[in-house]
């Protein structure tokens, strides 16, 4: 079974992203490069906020469900906890112990 994590970055306007992936180094590198996603292309620099593994693909994906429908406020409260708190927010979409 290959891991995944959940992962959140935050680029230079303030605004969170949040995705999943299988190496979230290798995908920052994606969106820094213009070949992620298109909510961060043009959007300046970005750093790798929080990230956590999650399990399978099936709980990646429900926790970052879970955590964009988060209101901003609690997003921020979260990054601000560090990767801890980030787990911590997953573990209860999580297909294995984190």
């Amino acid at each position: 079974m290959q891991l995944w994590w959940l992962y959140v970055v935050r680029s230079a306007d303030g605004s969170l992203y949040t995705g999943i992936s299988t190496d979230p180094a290798a995908r920052l590198d994606k969106h820094r490069s213009g070949k992620g996603a298109r909510a961060l292309r043009g959007k300046g620099p970005m750093d790798l906020a929080a990230f956590c593994e999650v399990g399978d693909r099936a709980a990646a994906s429900r926790a970052e469900y879970a955590f964009k429908q988060l209101s901003k406020p609690v997003k921020e409260q979260t990054v601000a906890g560090g990767n801890r708190a980030l787990s911590a927010f997953a573990h209860d979409y999580s297909s294995s112990p984190v």
